[in-house]
This record gives structure tokens, C-alpha cells and sequence, in this order.
């Protein structure tokens, strides 16, 4: 551990917290640049918002959302809507701050007027959503699924799914909200960190009981009752990659702004946490991503009061050092330079073989909480311990004189490639892809992430987009108004200009006034083929011209 950073280029860098923790300049860091802003509550439901109004039916399972303070009239409104043209529908909404987690801050209601108007809902927003009424129950109690994905790479896009996550269970026997129960946080939230503090939590020995279990012990006792888990993990998969790709635009402007193209830099990649609720009808949903998931494998016992110990857990240790250990077979350093170097190989990394030297490691952490500084150590430990053990088996069975050992000891990946395996199925999805595209060519300055007016301008005009009916004096006024009301809503103030989400509402705004006949994905997609033929054009008729 280098808590300060270290001088010496490394291979691997494990950041604490985010990509920021320390100046990087080679090698892989376990972050990309942007993710804890694009993961944000408020940054998520304006993403699948945006997929949602593309492709509604491939992006039902992200429940309804809005965000406060800035939609709470358009709330109130559209709830009162429904309730009239549905006078028996009850629903129930959950409110969750922005920056919150671990349950922090989170509360249920029944009616908008029931939103805690204080003076913290300016300074802290929220995303207020609908509330899952009928969950999936185990033992009559609610419960969640984290998984583990893995971002290996943002361009060209590549995701991994573990095989195993972990599953969550409130403490108390779940009913659907009441104005009576509403305030019964150990019934209806699965936040770990909430209900440990319930006299009912049960730690348990075995990764199929207790009040965290492993998925794959959920998924078996499924099958046992006849339910088709091999639907429900393509179901799950199709979330995570939808999700990843409703996340990749945002990303993508911000990783042009730290590691700007053309430049030597590092290469990222990143474990997330997605955790999904099953309804009844095995449907999953999506509550949210989490881009620092804990990767803690013991908990605290209160040995007497105020005296702690910490304790072992199996079923997190058996999924959080698989993710690791794996992920770190995944971005094998040495893979490139196997072929030219001649040293002493180790089993069990990617296609067998990880290199002893000259590689490096540096964890970086970025907690200042000691306790989580000895959490990771004690996940580091655990790692060399399966790593050096794997090692020593199979240097007792290798053949003597051998250079490369055969991968015997380790178990096989529990990441599985989900994209680009599948890219057949979701490439026609990544329309928002290819406007940020465009976004990130008209950008002019490398380094920032906001497009200013003349970047905007000299967009339409490449594009040939301006006429008789749109002049240039509509443009910016375009320009102007939706740039003032996103800056209004407190986005990023640290520039001036057109953020990504704002140029997007003003591409779909062009693209409805071309092609008003069209459904609004088939508009977006004939504009974006549009400018990308005009732009190509202009980009060859500027070689014709340097040639000449």
C-alpha cells in the first residue's frame, strides 16, 4: 500500500475510491475517470431516462423516476393524472438523495405530498421513484441481488458478469407498504449496512442461509420449485448490458477529458456493484449501480460493549475473492510481453500464465478510514494466499526444467464475457453512443467536457443542418436556452458550455423537426447517419484538398 502515491511506474494501480487518487500516467488503474458522477442516482435516471424514450420496451426495468426538486410540479401532476384516469391505484414511492448510500437518507410515502420539504431537499437532490410493491420473497422476506461486473474496457466496449453474487434479505417478514408499516426500514430496505443493526440479522456458517447468502444458493432453490433460471440469468444479463450501454456515452466524454486520444496514458477498467431486485414474476429491476462496491470478507462482533472483533464471513469471501482474483487474471500486464520475455511463470492468470517479474502492483488507497485500510490488506492477504498456493501445487507437479507451468490450480473464471459476445443483439441501442460521438469531434479544447457556442455552430454548419426554416440565429438560440436550464439545474458549474445531456436533448429537438413523421429512435438514427455521411464527405474532400 502507498497511501501518499508512489513515484515508480507500476503496472497495476487498485485506487481506493476513484481514478483521481493519485496522478497516473501508464499502466492500468481499476477506475475510469467520471464513474462515481455517472453512476449518481440523478445521472443514472437521466440516462435510462434518455434510453427509455428511444427504446421504452427494451428499458422497462428501471422503474419510473423523477428528480427533485427540479420535476417535483411535474410529479405532482403526473401521479394526479394517473390516479384520475386510475382511481384505484395505490402506489407507493421511494425518495432517495442523490450522493446517498448505505440506506442513508432513504424513506417511503404514499402521496407527493408527503416529499419532506426541508431546506436540505435544495441542497441535497433526490430521485423519488416507484416503489417495487410485489417483490420476489424467500422465507417471506425481501431480499436483493448484488452482482459483479466487470468494465474491462470502454473502447472497444468489454463487460464481464460473475457467475456468483450475493444475496441480501431485510430482517423482518415483508408486507406491502401501509401507511402503518411505511417507516419499517428492516421490512422493505435490503441496504446490508441497515439491517445488520436488526436483532434479527443472522450471520451464518453456510452461504445458503442467513441474512446474506450467495445467489447461486437463491438460483437453486428457484430451479428446485420449477422456475426457468436460465431465463432469469438472460434476463439479468440483458439489464447489465443495457445499463453499461445507457452508461458508456457519459464515460466516454469523460475519459477523453483525462486521457485525451493520441496521448500516452492509462488504460482502465473497474468492478461494479448493480443491484437488482426480483419481482415476483422473476422479472429483474435495476435499483441501482454502485461504483465502489465493498469488498469487505469478515464483519465486526461486538465482543462486549464497545469492544469489536473482526469476523470471517464465507459467503463473502467466497464470491469477492473470486471477482478479484479473476479480474486481475483478466488485465494481465505481462500478456503482451510473454513472447519476448524469458522469466519464471506463475499458473493461473488468463491463459495460464502470469509473470513473477517484471510486474508491479500498487494499491492506492484512497480511504482514510484505518478500518477500511485494514479491510483491503486483509483482501490483499487472502489473494496471495490463493495465488501462492496455486503456485506451489503446481510447481510440485511441473515437469523439471519446464518454463511455463500448466493453470492446475486455480479454478476456472468466474467472469463471464457478456459483450462484445452478445453485440449482435444490443448494437442497435447505442444510438447515444454515436451522438456523444459527435459531441466529444466538436469539442475543439482536449481536455474539457462542455461544448461551447462556436463548437455548436461549426456542428451545424459541418453538418449542413441550418436552412431557410432553422437559421443561425435559431441556433443559438437553441444553444442558449437549453444550456442556460441545464447549468440552472446545478449539473457542473466548474465550466460554461453545453454539457453531453444537454447537446443530446438538442440533437433529439433537430431530429424531430427533420423527420416529424418518424418514431423519435428512427429520427435519431437517420440524423445521426445524416451528419456522420456529411461529415465523411467534408473529411474527404479536405484529403482531395491537401493532396492537391
Amino acid at each position: 500500500q502507498f497511501p501518499f502515491g508512489r513515484r515508480l511506474p507500476c503496472d497495476i494501480y487498485w485506487h481506493g475510491v476513484s481514478f483521481h487518487d493519485n496522478n497516473i500516467f501508464s499502466g492500468q488503474v481499476n477506475k475510469f475517470p467520471g464513474m462515481m458522477e455517472t453512476v449518481r442516482k440523478i445521472t443514472l435516471s437521466r440516462a435510462m431516462r434518455t434510453m427509455q424514450d428511444l427504446f421504452p420496451l427494451e428499458y422497462n426495468f428501471y422503474p419510473r423516476s423523477w428528480i427533485l426538486p427540479e420535476e417535483l410540479p411535474l410529479f405532482v401532476a403526473e401521479v394526479r393524472m394517473l390516479k384520475d384516469r386510475n382511481p384505484s391505484w395505490k402506489p407507493t414511492f421511494i425518495v432517495k438523495p442523490d450522493g446517498g448510500c448505505q440506506g442513508d437518507g432513504i424513506y417511503l410515502i404514499k402521496d407527493p405530498s408527503d416529499i419532506r420539504l426541508t431546506g436540505s431537499i435544495q441542497s441535497r437532490p433526490a430521485v423519488v421513484q416507484e416503489y417495487i410493491c410485489k417483490p420476489l420473497l424467500v422465507d417471506k422476506l425481501k431480499f436483493d441481488i448484488r452482482l459483479y461486473v466487470l468494465l474491462k474496457s470502454l473502447e472497444p466496449l468489454e463487460i464481464y458478469i460473475a457467475k456468483d453474487g450475493l444475496s441480501r434479505f431485510c430482517t423482518e417478514p415483508y408486507q406491502e407498504p401501509t401507511l402503518k408499516n411505511l417507516h419499517q426500514v428492516f421490512m422493505h430496505l435490503t441496504n446490508y449496512s441497515l439491517n445488520i443493526h436488526s436483532g434479527n440479522f443472522i450471520h451464518s456458517a453456510s452461504v445458503n442461509t442467513g441474512s446474506k447468502r450467495t445467489f447461486s444458493s437463491i438460483l437453486c432453490r428457484l430451479s428446485s420449485r420449477g422456475a426457468d433460471v436460465k431465463k432469469l440469468w438472460s434476463d439479468i444479463i440483458s439489464l447489465v448490458i443495457k445499463t453499461i450501454i445507457a452508461l458508456t456515452p457519459e464515460l466516454k466524454v469523460y475519459y477523453q477529458s483525462d486521457i485525451p486520444a493520441g496521448k500516452p496514458g492509462p488504460t482502465c477498467f473497474q468492478i461494479l456493484g448493480f443491484d437488482i431486485l426480483l419481482m415476483k414474476n422473476l422479472k429483474p429491476i435495476l435499483l441501482e449501480v454502485n461504483a465502489n462496491p465493498s469488498m469487505r470478507i469478515e464483519h465486526e462482533q461486538e465482543l462486549s460493549p464497545g469492544v469489536f472483533e473482526n469476523v470471517p464471513s464465507p459467503v463473502d469471501e467466497e464470491v469477492k475473492v473470486a471477482v478479484i482474483r479473476d479480474t486481475l487474471r483478466l488485465v494481465d500486464p505481462q500478456k503482451k510481453k510473454r513472447r519476448d520475455t524469458q522469466c519464471l511463470l506463475y499458473p493461473g492468470v488468463a491463459d495460464g500464465k502470469l509473470q513473477l517479474k517484471p510486474g508491479k502492483i500498487q494499491v492506492q488507497c484512497g480511504m482514510k478510514d484505518k478500518q477500511h485500510k485494514h479491510h483491503s490488506l486483509k483482501l490483499s492477504l487472502k489473494l496471495k494466499f490463493y495465488l501462492k498456493l496455486g503456485s506451489c501445487q503446481s510447481l510440485e507437479q511441473a515437469p523439471e526444467g519446464s518454463e511455463e507451468l500448466p493453470e492446475a490450480a486455480l479454478p476456472s473464471l468466474c467472469l463471464k464475457q457478456v459483450f462484445p459476445k452478445y453485440a449482435k443483439q444490443f448494437s442497435y441501442l447505442r444510438l447515444v453512443d454515436r451522438v456523444a460521438a459527435l459531441f466529444i469531434r466538436f469539442l475543439g479544447v482536449k481536455g474539457t467536457t462542455k461544448l461551447g457556442p462556436t463548437g455548436f455552430r461549426t456542428f451545424i454548419r459541418n453538418c449542413k443542418l441550418s436552412n431557410s426554416n432553422f437559421s443561425m440565429a435559431a441556433v443559438d438560440i437553441l444553444y442558449i436556452d437549453i444550456t442556460r436550464r441545464w447549468n440552472s439545474m446545478g449539473i457542473d458549474h466548474k465550466e460554461s458550455g453545453m454539457c453531453l445531456q444537454a447537446f443530446v436533448e438538442a440533437f433529439f429537438c433537430l431530429a424531430q423537426k427533420k423527420y416529424k413523421s418518424l418514431p423519435l429512435h428512427d429520427q435519431v438514427a437517420s440524423l445521426i447517419e445524416l451528419c456522420e455521411c456529411r461529415l465523411a464527405a467534408l473529411r474527404g474532400k479536405r484529403l482531395v484538398w491537401g493532396c492537391g
